[in-house]
C-alpha cells in the first residue's frame, strides 16, 4: 500500500498563515506548521506504528464500513471511544506544538487514515456533547494533499470554502465553526497516496 519513498512525493504548502474572514467561524490555516523533515518523520511513525482499525457507521437504513481507518487516543474513560490509553511520544510532541500555538488544552485525538482516493468523509459536523457545542478542533495533516471543504449550514447562497491540506499543514476550527459549518474530504478519482489526519479535541 505504501512505497518506501512516498514521503519524497509529498508537498508542503506555501500559503503561510491565513485567517478566514467568513461569518460564524474562527478558522486559522498554517502551511508548513511542521517542516518537511518533521512531517516525513511523523508520517512514517504514525503510518506504521498506529493500531489502525475499520469501523462501522449508520447510513440511512443500514450500517456500512466507513471508507477510511481510524484510531483514537484520549484521556477519556468513555468505553464507546475504544481509547488507546498510552499516547505515543510522537503524538505527545505534536499535541505540545498544537497547544503552544493555540493556547488550548486538548485531551483527545482522532487519527484518520485515508488510504487512497476511494477513502473520504461526507458532509458532517463533528458530534458534540450538550455541554460542549462550540468545540475547538485542531487538525494536522501528514501525507498526500487532499481537498478539505466547508459549507455554511444556513447561508445556502454562500459558496463552499475549499482548502488544500498539505503535508505538515495545521488548521484550527474554533469557536462556533463546528456549530454553523459542515465539512468534508471528498473522494477523488486521481491516483493519490495515503493521507493521515489528526484532529485534537476537548473531550468532556
Amino acid at each position: 500500500m505504501m512505497l518506501f519513498n512516498d514521503t519524497e512525493i509529498f508537498s508542503s504548502g506555501n500559503g503561510g498563515r491565513r485567517i478566514f474572514d467568513v461569518p460564524d467561524a474562527d478558522l486559522l490555516l498554517i502551511d508548513n506548521f511542521f517542516s518537511k523533515a518533521e512531517s516525513d518523520h511523523y508520517y512514517n511513525v504514525l503510518y506504521h506504528g498506529t493500531r489502525w482499525r475499520e469501523y462501522e457507521m449508520p447510513m440511512y437504513d443500514k450500517v456500512v464500513t466507513a471508507p477510511r481507518m481510524i484510531s483514537w487516543y484520549g484521556d477519556s474513560s468513555r468505553p464507546e471511544r475504544k481509547s488507546n490509553p498510552d499516547w505515543p511520544l510522537e503524538l505527545l510532541q505534536i499535541r505540545e506544538r498544537v497547544e503552544k500555538e493555540t493556547r488550548i488544552n486538548f485531551n483527545g485525538v482522532l487519527l484518520n487514515l485515508y488510504r487512497d482516493g476511494t477513502d473520504g468523509v461526507g458532509w458532517h459536523s463533528d458530534k458534540t456533547s450538550s455541554s460542549n457545542k462550540n468545540m475547538n478542533i485542531a487538525s494536522v495533516t501528514f501525507g498526500e494533499t487532499r481537498l478539505f471543504r466547508l459549507r455554511h449550514k444556513m447561508l445556502k447562497d454562500m459558496a463552499p470554502i475549499e482548502i488544500p491540506l498539505h503535508h505538515g499543514t495545521f488548521l484550527l476550527m474554533a469557536g462556533s465553526t463546528n456549530t454553523y459549518w459542515e465539512h468534508q474530504v471528498p473522494k477523488t478519482a486521481r491516483p493519490v497516496l495515503p493521507r493521515i489526519n489528526l484532529t485534537f479535541r476537548q473531550v468532556r
